[in-house]
């Protein structure tokens, strides 16, 4: 039995207060993350070289780009190994209690930025980093989705992953400024104060009943792990968002870069473009994308999965004109990338919670993320890293299109799967229901 269970007596006020400080939380969450990606060429010009010593082994690459992309991958392989666990555990004991360790853990982290001096322990420190941030990722999306209604969850969850484009573009502008001004450890400790904030008010959130919010009826392949082996709902969300992930995470790692080797836009400039266009193109996205998946979902069962898959179909040549445009044409069409790879963030993460029921939804996001990061971004920097090395970073963005092509089958194959909606009567912002 999960500690500090509320039947939700307080009403809307806790939803609306839970939904506020998740997003605030996982805002910080992408700065932190981010920051490192704004300040990467600083980064590697005070850790030049192919080769990397940690305890007694030892490293050799094929060039800076591929050592760099290490940090990145260690960070996703520490995050994606840590989330089943967490997901284990949330599934049975307070769900509150762990996001705040797991916040409190990355941010003391990043602060600690500020005492690393070799890249060593810069790629410990971002590791750490990575657990932090797994026990928060896992957790959130099933604590929110008890306190809303399956027909809501796109724009709820819209407004809860804005922090994707939002976090992500205010780190490049943070990370992109600071660094230029104070060198590549000043963004680091700013961007770690709000955690620590955020994470102690957490802890006055009541933790809701689990399945509060849901109608759908648990089913084998809903609510027993073996069953969710079977639950082709849940593994085509998560094969397409493997996919998606994959395009994303080199896009985010490399495109400064990019725009500052291969276009010759001066750093500072080049991540205040692209940390714009990012936050321009991601809450309209974002929150387009939750609204049509929500609205068209009375009228068709696979609606999350349509808009999505719609999306990456279009994103495929959007990101080939972003790299083989010059001029002022290449930035529409960064612009236009980034808007159709983050129009399924809220349907997508909307269809996962809804493939499952309340009793394995924790398990079953860390069972996701796991996925995808293990066929997604785990790679995608170090491999992107490795092509620019033996070629350029304009052909390494071209292989990472492949991957959304393929996501965009995935999730269309994936309507059939979808589970059809019972007309639930609660289409409220919170639920209520018996304590368990």
């Amino acid at each position: 039995m999960t500690a500090n269970i509320t039947n939700d007596t307080h009403g809307t006020g806790w939803a609306r207060t839970a939904l506020i400080l998740l997003t605030a939380l996982n805002f910080a969450n992408y700065i932190d993350r981010s920051v490192l990606f704004a300040v990467q060429p600083l980064v590697q010009a005070e850790f030049p070289g192919g080769e990397m010593k940690l305890f007694w082994w030892t490293w050799h690459f094929s060039g800076a780009d591929a050592k760099f992309g290490v940090l990145t991958s260690a960070f996703f392989f520490c995050y994606m190994l840590t989330a089943p666990f967490i997901g284990f555990l949330a599934d049975r004991i307070n769900r509150r209690t762990i996001m705040v360790v797991g916040a409190l853990l990355w941010s003391a982290a990043t602060l600690l930025t500020a005492v690393t001096h070799d890249f060593e322990t810069l790629l410990i420190r971002h590791t750490i980093v990575g657990i932090g941030e797994a026990t928060f990722v896992t957790i959130a999306p099933a604590f929110l989705s008890d306190m809303f209604p399956e027909t809501r969850r796109g724009r709820i969850l819209s407004i809860f992953y804005l922090a994707i484009p939002v976090g992500t573009a205010i780190g490049y502008l943070l990370g992109g400024y600071l660094g230029h001004h104070y060198g590549w450890r000043n963004p680091f400790l700013i961007g770690a104060l709000p955690g620590f904030v955020l994470a102690l008010a957490l802890m006055f959130v009541p933790e809701p009943r689990r399945g509060a919010a849901d109608h759908l009826k648990p089913t084998i392949e809903r609510s027993t792990l073996l069953g969710l082996t079977r639950n082709g709902a849940f593994w085509t969300c998560s094969l397409g968002m493997a996919m998606m992930t994959f395009a994303v995470g080199g896009m985010q790692v490399w495109m400064p870069t990019f725009l500052a080797r291969v276009r010759s836009v001066p750093l500072d400039k080049a991540n205040l473009i692209f940390g714009s266009l990012t936050l321009i193109s991601g809450i309209f996205a974002t929150l387009l994308g939750g609204w049509l998946g929500d609205h068209y979902l009375s009228r068709h069962k696979g609606s999350y999965y349509l808009v999505s898959g719609i999306g990456m179909a279009l994103a495929v040549p959007a990101i080939l004109c972003a790299v083989f445009f010059t001029g002022w044409p290449m930035y529409p069409a960064i612009f236009l990338g980034e808007f159709f790879l983050l129009l399924n963030t809220a349907p997508l993460n909307a269809a996962l919670v809804n493939s499952v029921s309340a009793s394995i939804r924790a398990t079953a996001i860390a069972v996701n993320l796991f996925t995808i990061h293990i066929l997604g971004d785990a790679f995608s920097p170090t491999l992107m890293g490795y092509i620019s090395d033996k070629s350029n970073l304009q052909w390494a963005f071209v292989a990472s299109t492949v991957a959304v092509a393929l996501s965009a089958t995935i999730l269309f194959v994936g309507m059939r799967f979808a589970p059809e909606l019972p007309n639930a009567a609660d289409h409220s912002w919170s639920s209520t229901g018996d304590g368990r």
